[in-house]
């Protein structure tokens, strides 16, 4: 399965190697810039434009929770291995870890100029790593 977000708001999950599509998702109202599924598979997170983080539940077909707190567009979201926390990186030069049980913001890392246009967690790990416009990349401990 194959995962796409695109300028349409939509995502879809295409099934390999056939190219036919399998689910499609739609609620956000801005292009998509990120979309990765959750490490059980049975969810998946976008980011958008519209300056939210979604959670979609696959098995539902319908978004569970928007996550709400970026002033400008969501440039990149991430899953968490262990699966209960979601990274986003936004154009307001903030990236946030959201706590995804809670529905609610742990952590707002400050420190880049620009523009944050990625973010990955480090695989069973709490640390984070953001690129930005201003042509740095940072590693943040997300536990301090």
């Amino acid at each position: 399965i194959v995962l796409t977000g695109g300028d349409d708001h939509l995502w879809k999950t295409w099934g390999f190697p056939d190219g036919n599509i399998l689910l499609t998702g739609e609620g956000h109202t801005d292009w998509l810039s990120g979309c990765c599924f959750r490490p059980s598979g049975t969810q998946l997170v976008t980011s958008s434009g519209d300056t939210t983080v979604r959670i979609w539940d696959l098995s539902r077909r319908g978004c569970s929770l928007t996550l709400r707190g970026h002033s400008r567009a969501v440039r990149g979201c991430s899953w968490h291995s262990c699966g209960d926390f979601v990274a986003s990186a936004s154009m307001d030069a903030t990236s946030k870890i959201w706590d995804v049980n809670s529905e609610r913001c742990r952590y707002t890392l400050r420190g880049h100029k620009e523009s944050v246009n990625s973010i990955e967690f480090l695989p069973f790990s709490s640390t984070v790593l953001t690129s930005s416009a201003d042509r740095s990349v940072s590693l943040w401990d997300v536990r301090t």
